[in-house]
């Protein structure tokens, strides 16, 4: 039967078992609108294109499924990009599908024309650098293959974003609707076999150490290898430590848990690797500026280090490992826990980590180097409150990392989001939004006053879908780190990166969602009976004075 290629990419995206779908409609893509109507497919209307693809991919980590966007040509597909770039640094399977002006405008000035023909913006080209695969499709003769191979990318095991870009008369074209028959939908994140002169190697380096750690990366969690490793930590008295985004990779509420590691940490890990460990496990984790201190080459300096990543390009790239595996992290911890316990490999002499950290914090507070002073008491008070009220976990999109890199343990329970990638501002809320879709615990937006702006009114997309959602804005009237930085090393020459902010409660009224203010530790005393963090849509203000700022260096 012959249908129309705007419902050949609806039927598309339901294999590719796409959930919920964002955008904003406009006239080159209303075939593929109408297609959707009905979809299995749920459709939310956004405030803005690049929030749509935030949203996606932020479904797209909850779910470790496909992410969905939608946009008119034009200024819709522009406004992706960072949301596209977000996408494509941290790896996640997006995929957007945008409009575009009939192909017999091209090159004539079409409206919205972005064909890259007389003149018109090359929207090829601008999503280069930030796809794992673009194409504008001006004819029917190869659509399955564009489709599989769209497929392929999306379902890989090292995925990215997929940006189709159809003509408003393609779109409306009849096709047969076994095409979609030629294209394959299995995934390809196959876990090969683990070489054993690999597990026997690591067994020996860590039969021979005195005090290994191990540094998990978010490898780790994409591999869904939290168990195993937190297994054999366990079994074998190994300390962990995790790069920031993988925080929770085991539960850091743990007795071996040594919080994150990086530079804006309160530094019980790197104290860890440079005064105590003589074998480094990296595993799945880049090394990159936040987490190395900026490539400090004291840190690893006289260490044996196995490194065992999944990307090749991640291996030997800022270190020389005395071994380096490429490998399934999955596949290869169950290897490693299995051989551990057929040749029963003794447990490390037991470090009491709690003594540890206790006892580098005084020395930290003796040298002046606490990362925070008084002045984010309340700060951390609220993360322990956090913990404590939501003993059944949370999920957690962040933006404002440095407070709950250094506060905030992520449980077993937890689902922790940072905003690594391209780390752009206004990204917290629209990501919880595109997580809210299939989340089951209390959803927490966090994020800064400047980030806030940027992304606001995207409180009316929970609105207008009544979607439970929380948002902690950090409030200082500043761009926090940019006046951090200017105090730091431009010898207080402020310049941007003061303002004024609304009245955020006033604010919160008109989207007629619930406020609250906390200013102190006593305020968060009567903060569980005011509002339904579960069913809600809440506005939590903390108030943070401007001129108080974390005590760490990004060099910059």
């Amino acid at each position: 039967m012959k249908i129309p290629v705007s419902q050949i990419l609806v039927h598309f995206l339901e294999k590719l078992e796409v959930q919920c779908i964002f955008g904003i409609p406009g006239s080159h893509i209303l075939p593929v609108y109408d297609g959707l109507h009905d979809s299995s497919i749920r459709s939310l209307l956004v405030k803005h294109e690049q929030s749509a693809a935030f949203m996606a991919g932020g479904h797209a980590r909850i779910t470790g499924g496909v992410g969905a966007c939608i946009t008119t040509a034009g200024p819709g597909a522009t406004n992706l990009v960072t949301g596209i770039a977000s996408a494509y640094t941290d790896n996640l399977p997006v995929i957007a599908i945008t409009g575009e002006a009939p192909t017999h405008l091209f090159g004539k000035g079409g409206l919205q024309e972005s064909s890259g023909e007389g003149g018109s913006v090359n929207q090829v080209t601008l999503f280069a650098g930030i796809t794992r695969y673009h194409k504008l499709i001006e004819r029917t003769d190869y659509l399955a293959s564009v489709l599989n191979q769209a497929a392929r990318y999306l379902l890989s095991g090292t995925p990215g974003p997929v940006v189709l870009s159809i003509p408003f008369n393609v779109q409306k074209e009849l096709v047969d609707e076994s095409i979609l028959d030629e294209v394959a939908f299995t995934r390809r994140a196959s876990k090969p076999v683990i070489s054993g002169a690999y597990i026997d190697q690591s067994l020996e380096l860590i039969r021979a150490a005195k005090r290994p750690l191990i540094i998990a990366g978010y490898g780790c969690i994409r591999a869904g290898a939290q168990a195993t490793l937190s297994h054999i930590s366990e079994q074998l008295n190994i300390p962990v430590t995790s790069s920031l985004k993988a925080k929770g990779a085991v539960d850091e509420r743990s007795a071996l848990s040594l919080g994150s590691l990086g530079v804006t940490s309160g530094g019980y890990a790197r104290h860890y690797l440079e005064q105590e460990a003589d074998l480094v496990l990296v595993l799945g984790a880049g090394f990159n500026e936040r987490t190395s201190y900026v490539w400090d080459k004291k840190l690893l300096a006289g260490k044996t280090v196995i490194q065992v990543d999944n990307n090749a390009q991640q291996l030997q790239k800022v270190f020389v490992p005395e071994l380096a595996i490429q490998a399934d992290l999955g596949a290869w911890l169950d290897a490693l826990d299995d051989a551990i316990q057929q040749q029963q490999l003794t447990a490390k002499a037991p470090l009491d980590v709690a003594a540890f950290i206790k006892t580098i914090q005084q020395d930290i507070d003796s040298a002046g180097e606490r990362i925070f002073n008084r002045q984010f008491d309340h700060v951390k008070a609220f993360y322990r409150w956090l913990e404590h009220q939501f003993p059944d976990g949370l999920v957690m999109f962040d933006d404002n990392i440095v407070f709950a890199q250094n506060f905030y343990r992520v449980s077993s329970q937890d689902r922790f989001y940072p905003n690594t990638g391209i780390s752009s501002l206004g990204h917290a809320i629209p990501a919880a939004l595109g997580a809210a879709c299939t989340a089951e615990k209390p959803l927490f937006a966090m994020l800064g006053d400047g980030g806030f702006h940027m992304c606001a009114m995207e409180l009316m997309t929970a609105v207008n879908y009544n979607i439970p959602l929380n948002i902690v804005l950090f409030n200082n009237d500043t761009m926090g780190l940019i006046r951090k930085n200017q105090h730091q090393h431009y010898n207080d020459r402020f310049i941007d990166c003061d303002f004024i902010n609304p009245d955020f409660e006033k604010l919160a009224q008109s989207f007629g969602i619930n406020h609250t203010r906390i200013e102190n530790e006593q305020d968060l005393s009567g903060l569980a009976a005011a509002m339904d963090f579960s069913n809600g849509i809440n506005l939590i203000e903390i108030i943070i004075d401007r001129d108080a700022y974390p005590n760490y260096s990004s060099r910059r």
